[in-house]
């Protein structure tokens, strides 16, 4: 009978601690996300649900992604994005923005804006970096991939500080366009940001389903 006591006491404190439906996790990006020139099940959001679940972790990753997209058009369709209600989100924007030259000050606006209203919204945040094109010249690329670390300071979000990290530049992980992973490619970019985003799945976790975002 005692057994049974102690085991009906902590049920209940276990089940508080794990949401009651999958966490959707929302990755607002460009065609990086969107999965140029793959198969639906190769995309990185797809790749990324598929470890996690594989992992023990109940996940809905919806894929944001839109090929071409600026952080400017990112910000225009924030809002529609967020109709899913992620828990998490993952922000890869801003490749667009450099290889077509445009001012790194508007890129921090639009990302400011899209920070500044996740965190409104309570959501778990993971920013990943991008880097400019070398050959636009040092002040361009200085100010513009200074842009990731800052902002990821100023709103204490989770930071991956470059989305291509070992991928990029590396011919037998890109499509032959040089610029987009082939699908061994992602898997190697979603190796290296899981443990970010299941250090936030564990914060849910532990926090109960009352720490997921609360929308307006």
């Amino acid at each position: 009978m005692l057994t049974l006591v102690v085991v009906l006491a902590i049920v209940p404190a276990f089940a508080k601690s794990t949401p009651s439906s999958p966490v959707v996790i929302l990755v607002l990006g460009d065609s990086l996300t969107a999965g140029y020139g793959l198969e639906e099940t190769e995309t990185f959001p797809s790749q990324l649900e598929k470890k996690l679940q594989a992992a023990g972790y109940d996940t809905n990753v919806i894929n944001a992604g839109v090929s071409g997209d600026t952080t400017a058009g990112g910000l225009a369709r924030l809002e529609w994005a967020l109709a899913d209600k992620p828990g998490i989100v993952i922000i890869e924007l801003g490749g667009n923005d450099a290889l077509r030259g445009l001012d790194p000050a508007q890129t921090y606006a639009n990302l400011d804006k899209i920070l500044a209203r996740l965190g409104a919204v309570g959501c778990r945040t993971i920013l990943t970096g991008m880097k400019a094109p070398r050959n636009l010249g040092h002040e361009y690329y200085n100010k513009f991939d200074q842009v990731y670390p800052d902002l990821a300071a100023q709103y204490d979000v989770l930071f991956y500080p470059f989305f291509l990290e070992g991928v990029a530049t590396d011919l037998e992980l890109n499509q032959p366009d040089g610029i987009h992973p082939n699908a061994v490619g992602v898997q190697r970019i979603v190796a290296g940001i899981t443990p970010l985003v299941t250090t936030a799945l564990d914060e849910i976790n532990a926090s109960g389903p009352s720490s997921l975002s609360n929308y307006q």
